[in-house]
């Protein structure tokens, strides 16, 4: 399979109907709520001080990609799968894409990071496939949405790598 990445559009009934059709485990909000992520597109969230993109397999949305604090000189990010696209090699597609786009975008970046729950072992393996580095355990650091607490890793990909 091969990915395309496009830029979102605050297209807010598109991002609702992935949201919602997915559970998401190892994210704070397993289930999305349609209210909540309206409200974050009409405040911005997806813009201000961030680029969001769809992750695009066989002409369907499949992925969400989100680069926070993308001016700065370390932006983070969230990846989010639905679950009919999990499992089948498209995260990493999709780090090696975002490597390229952030280390090549004209504006200096030293370095990429992201964190994972301690259990989300596919993340896990899929950084590493792709050349992130473990830099950091952090206990009790993860919230979910019931008040259990999980660790944490804290992965990075620089530019001399």
């Amino acid at each position: 399979m091969s990915i395309n990445v496009t830029k979102f559009q605050n297209e807010t009934s598109h991002l609702i109907t992935f949201m919602t059709n997915s559970e998401w485990p190892f994210h704070v909000e397993a289930i999305a709520s349609e209210e909540r992520l309206t409200k974050a597109v009409n405040d911005g969230w997806y813009s201000d001080g961030r680029e969001t993109f769809w992750v695009m397999s066989e002409g369907k949305k499949c992925g969400l990609l989100i680069i926070h604090d993308i001016e700065d000189t370390i932006p983070l990010f969230d990846l989010r799968l639905s679950e009919s696209s999990r499992g089948l090699g498209l995260g990493s597609e999709v780090l090696e894409w975002l490597k390229d786009y952030v280390f090549n975008r004209g504006d200096p970046k030293i370095r990429i990071e992201a964190y994972t729950r301690v259990d989300n072992l596919a993340m896990r393996k899929t950084f590493i496939k792709c050349g992130f580095v473990k830099e950091g355990y952090l206990r009790d650091s993860w919230e979910g949405d019931h008040g259990e607490v999980y660790d944490a890793l804290c992965y990075s990909a620089i530019l001399s790598d």
